[in-house]
C-alpha cells in the first residue's frame, strides 16, 4: 500500500472524530481500510509460512496451520 493511502486512511479517521465523513467519504474510507487489511494479511501469511520450528531431536519443522471449528 502506499504511503498517501496509508497517510488518507489517517486524514479521513481524523475527519471522522472532528467534522465527521460524506456519504461518498465514507466509501473511500472503507474501500481503503478494507485494502489495506487484505494487504496486511496477506504479508503476514508470507512471514509466517517462512518461520520454522525446532522440534525437540533438532530438526525444524514448518508451522502448521489449525483447523478451524
Amino acid at each position: 500500500m502506499e504511503h498517501e493511502q496509508i497517510a488518507r486512511i489517517n486524514e479521513l479517521a481524523r475527519k471522522s472524530r472532528t467534522l465527521g465523513l460524506t456519504g461518498a467519504e465514507v466509501e473511500e474510507q472503507q474501500r481503503l481500510r478494507t485494502q489495506y487489511l487484505r494487504e496486511f494479511r496477506a504479508s503476514m501469511e508470507q512471514t509466517l509460512q517462512s518461520v520454522r520450528v525446532e522440534q525437540v531431536d533438532g530438526s525444524y519443522l514448518p508451522l502448521e496451520k489449525k483447523q478451524q471449528h
